[in-house]
C-alpha cells in the first residue's frame, strides 16, 4: 500500500544567466505541480521526477534552447538511475538542474508548397529565435492555407529538423502534400435522433456541391448548436474522399431535453416585487421548432400603481427559406395599471429573423394591436397595423455579466392607426459598452445610451406603452418609477414623444466573487419628437455584486441628484448587471 508523503520541496536550478527561464521551467514542472498537491505519495512524485526530463527538455525548445542538458535528482540521487522498482519510502526534495544552453535561430525556413497568398507567422525567417511553438504554429498556418482554399486532406509528406550545435542554428525543412481540391458530399447522420434528418440537414446547410471550406463546417455546428435541440454536436469530415473528389461531413448529433423551465424575480423599494417565468420546448414538432412562453406579474406590493400582467408566446421556425432566416409567430396580452395610465391590449404577428453573422440580427414582421385605455387624455380603444423591425449587435462575453465588448439594438416600428388613420413611426435605440482594465480584469468600466422617439402622430394617438417614460431600475436609478413624463397640466400626465437617458457604472472586484459598483444616471423626456424641450432628471448611487456562475444577484442603492439628494433612498434586487 502507498503511503501518503509528506510535502517534498523542489528546486530548479539554473545558471545566473539564465534565471529569465525560472517561470516557464517551474510551469512545465509536473514535479511541482505534484508536490503542491494533496495526499501525494513518494510513488507520485517519483513519476512525475521522471516525466520531468521530457517536460523541461520541451520548455527548453519551446525558448529556442535545442542544447540544454536537464538532471534530475531525488535526494541527491539521479531519478534515471533508480529502478521504477526500487521507489524510496519517502520523497524530501526534488532537485532540477537545467543547463539551457545557447539561444539558437533559425538558419532555414522552408515550407513548401505554399498556398497562395498564405500568411506565415512574422518570426518564421532566418535569423530570428528558433521557438519551437513559431515551427509549429507556422506548419499549422500552411496546412490551413490550403484548407481554406479546398484542399481538405493536406498532409505532410516530409520534414526535416537539423541543429547546428556548434553555430546555435535551427534549419527547417516541410514539404506538404495539399491533395485534391475537394467539394462537399452529404451531411452523413450517424445516429438520428428526434430531429428528422431532413430538417437536420435543412438547419446545417452545408453546401453540397461547392468548394470544402473549414469555415462552413464551422457554421454549420453553429447553426444546429443554437436551436437548443442537441446537447452536443460534433461534425467531422470523412476519412476517405468520395467518387468525383467529394467529401462527406459525418454529424454525431445527441439530443437535448425538449423542455425547458425557468423563473426570474426582481425587487425594488417602490416598484415592488417583480416575477416572471417561462416554459419552452425546443423541438416541438420534430424540425427544432421552438415554443416559448412566459409570463410576468410585477408591481407586487410596489407603490407605483397596480400590478402589471404580461402573458406572451413565440414560436421559431428555424431554416425557413435559407439556413440563416426563421419564422416566427408572437402574440402577446397585457394590462398594465401604471400611475399614469390603465391600457389592457393584445397584440398578434408574425415575421422573419435573419442572421446576418454571429454578431448581427435582424428582424422585420407585421402585427396588428387592440389597445384599451385609461388615462388623463380620457377612455379610448385603439387599433393599429405595426410593421415592426430590428437590428441587433453583440459582441458581449456573456450577457448578464458582461465585461468586454458592445451591445446595440434598433428598433424602428412604423404603424397606421386603423380607427384614426394615423401614420406615424416609433424608434428606439439602445446601445451599451463595456471595457475591462487592470492586471486581473477586475476593474470594468460600463456604459449605456438610450434614445427613443415617436414620429408623425400625437400623443392621444399611440397606446402608452408605445410612449416614453424615465425612472426607475431601466433608465434612472434613484428616481421614483416613470417619475418623468409630459406634464399636461393641473395633476395631468402622459407619456412623451422623445426620449434619452445615458448611464455609467464602475465595477470594482474586490475579492473571489464580490465586487462594489458605483454609478450614475440622466434621463430626459419631451413632448416634441426630436428632443427639442422636455425634462430631465439623474440619479446616482452604489451596490454591491456577488456573482453566482449563472448572473451576479444585484443590490443597488440610489438616490435622486439635485436639491433632494440623499433624501430618497431607493432600493433594487435583481440577476445580473443593471445593463
Amino acid at each position: 500500500m502507498a503511503r501518503i508523503a509528506a510535502a517534498a520541496e523542489v528546486y530548479i536550478q539554473l545558471p545566473a544567466d539564465a534565471q529569465g527561464l525560472n517561470d516557464d521551467l517551474r510551469d512545465a514542472s509536473l514535479s511541482v505541480q505534484t508536490a503542491a498537491e494533496e495526499n501525494v505519495t513518494a510513488q507520485d512524485l517519483m513519476a512525475a521526477a521522471r516525466a520531468d526530463y521530457a517536460r523541461m527538455v520541451g520548455a527548453l525548445y519551446e525558448v529556442g534552447r535545442y542544447g540544454g542538458v536537464v538532471s534530475v535528482k531525488v535526494d541527491g540521487r539521479e531519478v534515471a538511475d533508480i529502478s521504477p522498482l526500487s521507489t524510496p519510502r519517502q520523497v524530501r526534495q526534488i532537485v532540477i538542474q537545467v543547463q539551457p544552453g545557447p539561444l539558437f535561430h533559425f538558419s532555414t525556413t522552408r515550407i513548401a508548397p505554399l498556398a497562395p497568398e498564405t500568411d506565415l507567422p512574422e518570426g518564421f525567417r532566418p535569423g530570428a529565435p528558433a521557438y519551437s511553438d513559431i515551427i509549429g504554429k507556422s506548419v499549422k498556418a500552411a496546412g490551413d492555407a490550403w484548407r481554406n482554399r479546398g484542399h481538405a486532406k493536406v498532409a505532410i509528406a516530409d520534414q526535416r529538423m537539423t541543429a547546428n550545435h556548434a553555430g546555435a542554428r535551427l534549419s527547417i525543412d516541410v514539404t506538404l502534400a495539399p491533395g485534391p481540391r475537394l467539394t462537399f458530399g452529404n451531411l452523413v447522420i450517424q445516429r438520428p435522433g428526434a430531429v428528422r434528418p431532413e430538417r437536420v440537414r435543412a438547419i446545417a446547410g452545408l453546401p453540397t456541391g461547392k468548394v470544402y471550406s473549414p469555415e462552413e463546417v464551422r457554421q454549420a455546428s453553429r447553426r444546429l448548436r443554437r436551436t437548443g435541440a442537441f446537447s452536443s454536436v460534433v461534425l467531422e469530415e470523412a476519412e476517405t474522399i468520395g467518387p468525383g473528389n467529394t467529401l462527406d461531413i459525418q454529424a454525431t448529433l445527441t439530443d437535448a431535453k425538449p423542455r425547458r423551465f425557468g423563473f426570474g424575480a426582481e425587487i425594488s423599494s417602490l416598484e415592488g416585487l417583480t416575477v416572471s417565468s417561462f416554459w419552452l420546448h425546443r423541438n416541438l414538432f420534430g424540425g427544432a421548432e421552438r415554443l416559448r412562453i412566459e409570463g410576468e406579474v410585477s408591481g407586487i406590493g410596489g407603490d407605483s400603481g397596480g400590478m402589471d400582467y404580461v402573458f406572451s408566446t413565440r414560436f421559431e421556425r428555424p431554416a425557413t427559406f435559407n439556413p440563416d432566416t426563421d419564422l416566427y409567430l408572437s402574440a402577446r396580452a397585457q394590462e398594465l395599471d401604471e400611475p399614469d395610465f390603465r391600457e389592457r391590449s393584445v397584440r398578434v404577428g408574425g415575421g422573419f429573423l435573419h442572421r446576418f453573422s454571429d454578431e448581427l440580427t435582424g428582424e422585420i414582421g407585421v402585427a396588428y394591436q387592440y389597445s384599451d385605455i385609461n388615462d388623463d387624455l380620457g377612455s379610448r380603444t385603439l387599433e393599429h397595423f405595426l410593421l415592426p423591425a430590428s437590428l441587433e449587435y453583440d459582441t458581449r462575453d456573456e450577457e448578464l455579466n458582461a465585461k468586454k465588448g458592445v451591445y446595440a439594438n434598433l428598433e424602428l416600428t412604423p404603424f397606421l392607426g386603423l380607427d384614426n388613420d394615423s401614420l406615424g413611426a416609433r424608434l428606439y435605440f439602445d446601445a451599451r459598452q463595456y471595457m475591462t482594465f487592470g492586471k486581473t480584469d477586475g476593474l470594468t468600466f460600463a456604459t449605456r445610451a438610450q434614445f427613443g422617439s415617436v414620429s408623425g402622430a400625437g400623443i392621444g394617438e399611440v397606446p402608452p406603452d408605445m410612449l416614453f417614460y424615465s425612472g426607475g431600475a431601466g433608465t434612472v436609478r434613484g428616481q421614483s418609477y416613470k417619475s418623468l413624463a409630459v406634464d399636461l397640466g393641473p395633476g395631468l400626465r402622459i407619456g412623451g414623444r422623445s426620449f434619452a437617458a445615458l448611464s455609467a457604472e464602475l465595477r470594482a472586484r474586490v475579492k473571489d466573487k464580490w465586487s462594489v459598483v458605483g454609478f450614475a444616471d440622466a434621463g430626459f423626456v419631451g413632448a416634441d419628437s426630436w428632443w427639442d424641450e422636455g425634462e430631465a432628471h439623474y440619479g446616482a448611487g452604489f451596490g454591491v455584486r456577488y456573482d453566482t456562475g449563472l448572473g451576479p444577484i444585484r443590490v443597488d442603492i440610489a438616490t435622486p441628484l439635485g436639491s433632494d439628494a440623499g433624501e430618497d433612498i431607493e432600493l433594487y434586487i435583481g440577476i445580473g448587471q443593471a445593463f
